[in-house]
C-alpha cells in the first residue's frame, strides 16, 4: 500500500495538490513583521510593518481585515502585493501589504491580530469560507521629548526656498511672490508643523492659506507643505524680511536640528536713488533773435499771472509740470479711466520721485497699496483718488 502511494504521487504528481475541505497548517500562514532598528522608536515617530501570507492552496477570494490599531494613528503605503514563487521546488502565492503606524504616545501598545478571510474550493470544486490570523506583537515606544515649538520627527527633510521673480528687482508697486516647500519622509500631513509667520520691520506681507499633499512610497508617506507669502516694501525703499525657524529630529542620526531660512532684502529696482524735494531745473536755453525776444514775452507773461496767484515758475520743466500739459499727469488720469490699480500706483510714484513726497501723498498711497494688495478692503474708486491726489499736489506746490 505503501509503494502504491508512492507510485501515485509519481505518476498523478496532481494528486497530492489536490484541494479538500480539510485544511492544513502548513498550507496557509500570515505573519506580520516589524521594521527591527537598533532604537526605541519616540511617540509619534513611523514604525513600518509588512504582513506576508504564504498560500498553498488555490484562492477565489479574499478579505484581510485589520485590528483596530488602538494607540496609533497609521497608513497603508500603495495597494496590496500578490505574486507567485518557488518554496522547495514547489510554487506557492505570496501576499504582501505595507503599513506605517505612528504611535501617539510612549508605553507598551500591542499591534492585534490581522485576519484574512479566504475562499477555497474543496474536492468537489465547490466555495468554502476559511480565515486565518496573525499573532499578535507588543513594542515598546518612548515618550517624546520636551521641545519650545512642535515635535517634528523625520527621517529625511528637504527644504526649497522660491521667489516669483528677484525680491530685490521689484518695478515701483509691484509685489512679489514667496514659496517654501517642505518635503519629510515619514510624515503624514496633520504631523508637519504650522506655516511660520514671516515678519518684516517695513514690508506689507499677506499670507496666504497653506497646502499639504501626501504620496506614498515603501519607505514611508512622503508630505509636502507649501507655505506662500506676497511681499511688498511699504514705502519707495528696501526693506528685509526676517529669516524663518523651525526644529526637527532626525529619526536616522537620532539628532536635533534647527533650521534657518535667512533674511531676505525685498526692494524697488531703484531704491537706492532717494526722492528728491524738488527738482532743480537745468540753465534755460537761450534762443538767438526773434526766438529769444519771443521766449521773453512768454516768460514775462508767465512772471505776470505768478505775481497774481502765486504759482512758482521754473522755466520749461515748470511749464510741462501743468495738469494739462505733464505726461505723467495725463498717463495718471489714462490708468485710472482704464480702471487699472497698478498703473495709477506706478504713475503716482513716478510723480512723488519728481516733484517730491508730501505727507498727504503718503496717506492717499497707503490707501491705495491696501486696496491693491489687501484682499478683505473694498475697491478704491481710482478717479477719487486721482482727484484727491493732484489737488494734495498742487498744495504741495503753492505751499513750496
Amino acid at each position: 500500500m505503501k509503494w502504491f502511494g508512492i507510485i501515485l504521487i509519481f505518476v498523478f504528481p496532481g494528486f497530492s495538490l489536490a484541494q479538500s475541505s480539510t485544511v492544513l497548517p502548513a498550507e496557509l500562514s500570515l505573519t506580520v513583521e516589524i521594521d527591527t532598528r537598533e532604537h526605541t522608536p519616540l511617540a509619534r515617530e513611523m514604525i513600518l510593518i509588512r504582513i506576508q501570507g504564504t498560500y498553498r492552496r488555490h484562492i477565489t477570494r479574499e478579505v484581510l481585515q485589520q485590528p483596530d490599531l488602538a494607540g496609533f494613528n497609521w497608513s497603508q503605503l500603495g495597494p496590496d502585493r500578490w505574486w507567485e514563487e518557488r518554496i522547495n521546488g514547489r510554487k506557492v502565492k505570496r501576499f504582501e501589504r505595507k503599513m506605517a503606524l505612528f504611535p501617539d504616545a510612549g508605553g507598551t501598545l500591542t499591534i492585534g491580530s490581522f485576519t484574512h478571510n479566504l475562499t477555497l474550493t474543496d474536492e468537489g470544486d465547490d466555495w468554502f469560507d476559511h480565515a486565518i490570523k496573525s499573532e499578535p506583537l507588543t513594542i515598546k515606544v518612548d515618550p517624546a521629548p520636551q521641545v519650545e515649538d512642535w515635535w517634528f520627527p523625520t527621517g529625511r527633510l528637504r527644504i526649497s526656498d522660491k521667489w516669483s521673480n528677484a525680491p530685490d528687482q521689484l518695478t515701483p508697486g509691484e509685489g512679489v511672490l514667496r514659496i517654501v516647500q517642505v518635503e519629510a519622509l515619514g510624515v503624514t500631513p496633520e504631523m508637519m508643523p504650522p506655516m511660520p509667520e514671516l515678519t518684516s520691520p517695513s514690508a506689507m506681507i499677506f499670507a496666504h492659506p497653506e497646502k499639504r499633499l501626501v504620496e506614498l512610497s515603501p519607505q514611508g508617506p512622503v508630505t509636502h507643505a507649501f507655505w506662500r507669502w506676497t511681499i511688498r516694501p511699504s514705502n519707495d525703499t528696501s526693506t528685509i524680511v526676517e529669516p524663518l525657524r523651525f526644529s526637527y529630529f532626525d529619526t536616522t542620526t537620532r539628532e536635533h536640528h534647527d533650521v534657518v531660512i535667512t533674511a531676505q532684502r525685498v526692494a524697488y529696482e531703484h531704491a537706492s536713488a532717494p526722492l528728491r524735494a524738488m527738482v532743480v531745473p537745468a540753465e534755460p536755453v537761450r534762443l538767438p533773435g526773434i526766438p529769444a525776444a519771443a521766449t521773453g514775452l512768454f516768460v514775462f507773461l508767465l512772471c505776470f499771472f505768478h505775481g497774481v496767484s502765486g504759482w512758482s515758475f521754473e522755466g520749461i520743466s515748470a511749464l510741462r509740470r501743468l495738469p494739462v500739459l505733464d505726461p505723467l499727469v495725463r498717463k495718471l488720469r489714462r490708468a485710472a479711466a482704464s480702471g487699472d490699480a497698478r498703473a495709477v500706483r506706478q504713475a503716482a510714484s513716478a510723480l512723488l520721485r519728481r516733484d517730491g513726497v508730501d505727507p498727504r501723498h503718503s496717506k492717499l498711497i497707503a490707501q491705495l497699496d491696501r486696496a491693491i494688495f489687501a484682499p478683505k478692503v473694498r475697491d478704491l474708486n481710482l478717479t477719487d483718488f486721482v482727484r484727491s491726489f493732484l489737488s494734495a499736489r498742487r498744495g504741495a506746490d503753492t505751499n513750496g
